[in-house]
């Protein structure tokens, strides 16, 4: 049913919790794989460049912020593969996701207030307003 999944990941406990579903699904439909999607923005990038030496320790640590996941998909036995992209995290996945022929994406919910949610918008809102396939958003 969905083989190939995007899983759209940031380490938060929602992003996990996302993850998990998406690892279910994966498990349970014969030739699945799974892309993870890692977004660094400029709050990141700058957070890591204030904080690492070198580009090469920069590189390493976002790899280390997607073990969890590549972790648990490695323990349920899923296929995946993982992209790091660069910008403001809804517009990248939502290109990347319209870019590709993703049967599903996978996001978990940030749990914003209403008022911020009505002001910001969340990222998970934006991902389901704007990607062609099929979205699930995990509480």
């Amino acid at each position: 049913m969905f083989k190939n999944i995007m899983l759209a990941y940031d380490g938060s406990k929602h992003a996990l919790r996302a993850a998990e579903k998406a690892a279910f699904l994966a498990e349970n439909t014969e030739g699945a794989s799974i892309t993870i999607v890692y977004v660094v923005d400029s709050a990141t990038s700058k957070e890591d460049v204030l904080h690492f030496a070198s580009k090469e320790v920069i590189n390493e640590t976002r790899r280390k912020r997607l073990k969890t996941v590549e972790d648990l998909l490695e323990e349920k036995g899923v296929s995946y593969k993982h992209e790091i992209l660069h910008g403001e995290a809804p517009e990248q996945i939502v290109g990347f996701a319209n870019s590709q022929e993703f049967d599903l994406v996978v996001v978990g919910s940030r749990g914003l207030n209403g008022l911020q949610e009505m002001v910001l918008g969340s990222v998970s809102h934006k991902v389901a307003k704007r990607v062609k396939s099929p979205v699930m958003i995990i509480k």
